[in-house]
């Protein structure tokens, strides 16, 4: 990991705050009872950016750190193309495939959190990637309720969104930290 590692995921995080926040905000405008064109745009739109995030990611990231970064590309992006897929036979099928999304792309936020642990400011990223992991699983149960909706998924958005501001924050404190003479 070089020395701007920090410098550069701390913007990212900022921007995946941001993004987040506007998303989730977007999607309860839309409609998150219905699946509309700009829904369903803004469904795809969310996993596509989490593509390009985790190429922002793995350009500034150690060669170990890639991989995992290298299998959250993939997984977006056949997230991406599930949902746009899915989108066509409603709700429950859009729920099913972001609750598996969730699940395993939590779970790679995990790891690459848990490697990064030395950077400072993760801790944010490795509850966010636990959540992560129960959140879709609820996401794939509420799948099978009478009226399913895109409000928990909005909500799942501006935690993460939380979480990545929590981390940005932290890994400014880390890089402001006075570094201790070997």
């Amino acid at each position: 990991m070089n020395q701007e590692t920090p410098v550069t995921l701390r913007q990212l995080y900022f921007t995946r705050f941001g993004f987040a926040i506007v998303w989730a905000a977007l999607v309860l405008v839309t409609g998150a009872d219905r699946l509309g064109p700009a829904t369903v745009a803004l469904l795809v739109l969310y996993p596509a950016f989490d593509v390009a995030a985790a190429i922002v990611d793995a350009r500034g990231a150690g060669a170990r750190k890639t991989r995992l970064l290298y299998a959250n590309i993939a997984i977006s992006t056949l997230a991406a193309i599930g949902l746009a897929v899915a989108c066509a036979s409603g709700i429950p099928a859009v729920l099913r495939v972001w609750g598996a999304w969730a699940i395993v792309a939590g779970l790679v936020q995990l790891f690459v959190a848990l490697g990064r642990r030395a950077m400072g400011g993760q801790w944010a990223m490795i509850l966010s990637g636990g959540l992560s992991v129960l959140a879709g699983t609820s996401f794939v149960l509420a799948a099978g309720a009478d009226d399913p909706a895109l409000t928990n998924v909005a909500g799942y958005a501006t935690v993460g969104g939380i979480f990545f501001l929590v981390s940005a924050l932290r890994l400014r404190r880390a890089a402001n930290r006075p570094t201790q003479p070997a």
